[in-house]
């Protein structure tokens, strides 16, 4: 069985129904991806690795993972943080914008968990996978131990696996998200950044852009996400471009490139090609922005994966 670890934050997330209504669910952008994975290639096991709290809604949250058939034997319970928390708002072309409670976050100590035992048992796994939301959110003095755990894992022959997902008001400078960045791509033998993501850092405005950027990592796998519009992958340095068909009835964009990275990396653990994998990725994407909130009902998306084949 291949498996995978997904390292991150989950938080409370908070939607309006009403003027006077909040619907409280959970969600983060690695833990979406794990989720549509495991709903997608339920062979596969998919972990979280993060830090909640002892708290009844940290609870909730790891029953949550437990519901969706989630590894939570990395999921850590500090005794004084919780989990940070979100409320999100949407416009009426989907688009989305968030309110956030998570600098004191209990996500932000999960480095301090990972010891040698821990780190001796995820260099068991086939992938592991961080997100710049990932290293955004650790405390600043843990960044240095995270990246010696990346390197013991890489060398153990795990696949490091990094979708950049910039957030500008995490970090504290441009130059600070950059050198981090530097260390990531430098480590990760698959990456899946959007267009988007590396537009300020890097100044690329186009996929063929990021492609010509990203040449001196070496990078075995890159995924580059151009919103609606297209893919281009490289694999070994040979290039594709695949043509996505854009979802006329967007609701909420809330998760789509989680969804996206979390079914092509069970695609490819699985061993589906390239082409499939991204086309399941978009089909996954494609669902989920046709639902509120970050998380789609599991019927819902599984009924469309099913017409996709899966």
């Amino acid at each position: 069985m291949k498996n995978i670890y997904f390292m991150g934050e989950c938080m409370v997330e908070l939607r309006a129904m009403s003027a006077a209504t909040l619907h409280q669910s959970f969600a983060g952008d690695v833990y979406n991806s794990a989720v549509y994975l495991k709903r997608s290639f339920p062979q596969v096991a998919t972990s979280v690795v993060t830090a909640l709290g002892q708290d009844n809604l940290s609870k909730k949250m790891l029953e949550r993972f437990e519901s969706e058939q989630l590894d939570t034997q990395f999921v850590f319970a500090h005794d004084s943080k919780v989990p940070g928390m979100y409320y999100i708002e949407t416009d009426a072309f989907g688009e989305r914008s968030f309110t956030y409670w998570r600098s004191d976050s209990a996500a932000k100590k999960v480095v301090s968990f990972l010891n040698t035992d821990v780190v001796k048992q995820l260099s068991q796994g086939d992938m592991f996978f961080f997100s710049g939301i990932s290293l955004a959110v650790i405390d600043e003095n843990a960044r240095e131990d995270f990246w010696r755990v990346v390197k013991q894992l890489k060398s153990a022959g795990v696949k490091i696996v990094f979708d950049p997902n910039y957030r500008a008001r995490l970090w504290n400078s441009v130059d600070e998200t950059k050198t981090q960045y530097d260390l990531a791509f430098g480590l990760a033998d698959v990456t899946l950044p959007g267009v988007e993501d590396l537009e300020t850092l890097y100044d690329v405005h186009s996929v063929e852009d990021v492609i010509e950027y990203l040449k001196i990592y070496n990078i075995d796998e890159i995924i580059v996400k151009n919103g609606p519009e297209s893919v281009i992958t490289q694999l070994d340095n040979t290039l594709q471009s695949h043509t996505i068909i854009p979802v006329t009835n967007v609701v909420d964009t809330t998760s789509a490139g989680d969804a996206f990275n979390g079914v092509y990396l069970g695609a490819r653990l699985s061993g589906k090609s390239i082409a499939d994998a991204v086309q399941l990725g978009a089909k996954a994407a494609g669902a989920v922005i046709q639902q509120p909130g970050a998380i789609a009902p599991k019927d819902v998306f599984q009924l469309a994966m099913g017409k996709a084949g899966i």
